[in-house]
């Protein structure tokens, strides 16, 4: 007897190696994926706007990394004893408005240079709400514009909406031609995030999920190069249980996480960068090795180990960045 509903899981082609430059931009579920590759090493740049759950979001961060234009002190607004940015999450907060705009324009410069030379774009959206500023705020000719994070302002200086598919389809579309014309070979992975914005209620979360599914699945059969990776699906009909939630019965949880980047790992990279996953994955974890015993000669034969390890690993890969590892590994030798 199955106790899982099945899946039908196309492998990605062509599927994702090392040598490949991939950008992330969407959800938190965004940096799960991100954050996986990043620690085997995969060449990524991961949501340099932060977080950002709508398509409107998705589509004004992206565009702005296409434009390279530098944001100004007009584009920071003063609220609960920091600067912040509509268009930011609130880790780029800060005390200081040309530090605010230093860290912004920095990461900005990044993302152009990234997404110019990007192979891949993964995109995860994670909600079709969309938050504007209305005429309650205290800058009322910002009215009308769209706000990636509301930075816990009050609530009634925004108008919640959800966007129609059409409207979401417009976004992708207009974005996906802007990104055709900027990097011509760039190709795109769409996700839709399984975290269960329950804040709206289970009914409008669902129409929401709906929603961003439909637009998703009508670019991809639409364009060449556009993908679609089932993670929603992976969670919310394969798993489907709570088990597999965090206490906010929102977040999927550790195990739920890890069999997503397992199904990601199976049908979206290559079969030769899974077995290098194989092998750095053992030396990122004795990279975050605490012993109880620094002094000892079996801990330092382990730091000779793992640092003989990352040297061979780095002379055989050479697109492989490890400068971090030997120089943790090497330090901590007596």
């Amino acid at each position: 007897m199955d106790f899982m509903a099945p899946i039908q899981m196309e492998p990605l082609l062509p599927p994702i190696g090392y040598g490949n430059k991939i950008l992330l931009i969407g959800s938190c579920f965004t940096e799960h994926i991100g954050n996986a590759l990043a620690e085997h090493k995969f060449a990524i740049l991961q949501n340099p706007h932060g977080i950002l759950f709508d398509p409107v979001s998705v589509y004004h961060s992206m565009v702005r990394y296409i434009e390279n234009k530098p944001y100004t002190v007009d584009d920071l607004f003063y609220l609960n004893e920091v600067w912040q940015s509509w268009h930011h999450h609130s880790r780029f907060s800060g005390g200081n408005p040309e530090a605010v705009l230093e860290q912004m324009n920095g990461t900005l410069a990044r993302a152009h240079a990234f997404l110019k030379e990007a192979d891949w774009v993964v995109i995860t959206l994670g909600s079709s709400f969309s938050y504007r500023l209305n005429g309650n705020n205290p800058q009322a000719t910002l009215s009308g514009l769209n706000v990636a994070n509301c930075h816990r302002a009050p609530g009634q200086w925004f108008d919640k909406k959800m966007l129609a598919i059409e409207e979401t389809v417009s976004l992708l579309d207009n974005l996906y031609h802007r990104l055709r014309i900027f990097n011509p070979t760039l190709k795109i992975l769409f996700t839709i995030s399984p975290v269960r914005h329950l804040r709206d209620g289970v009914v409008a979360n669902n129409r929401s999920k709906a929603r961003l599914i439909e637009a998703v699945h009508h670019m991809v059969d639409k364009f060449d190069r556009l993908y679609y990776f089932p993670a929603y699906e992976l969670v919310i009909d394969v798993l489907r249980d709570y088990r597999f939630y965090d206490v906010d019965l929102a977040h999927p949880n550790y195990p739920a996480t890890e069999f997503v980047l397992g199904k990601f790992t199976e049908s979206c990279i290559d079969e030769t960068s899974r077995q290098l996953m194989k092998e750095i994955r053992p030396l990122m974890i004795a990279r975050r090795h605490k012993p109880f015993h620094p002094e000892t000669k079996a801990h330092q034969q382990f730091l000779k180990t793992q640092y003989e390890k990352a040297k061979r690993l780095m002379e055989q890969y050479p697109f492989l960045d490890l400068k971090e590892e030997i120089a943790y590994f090497s330090q901590r030798q007596t």
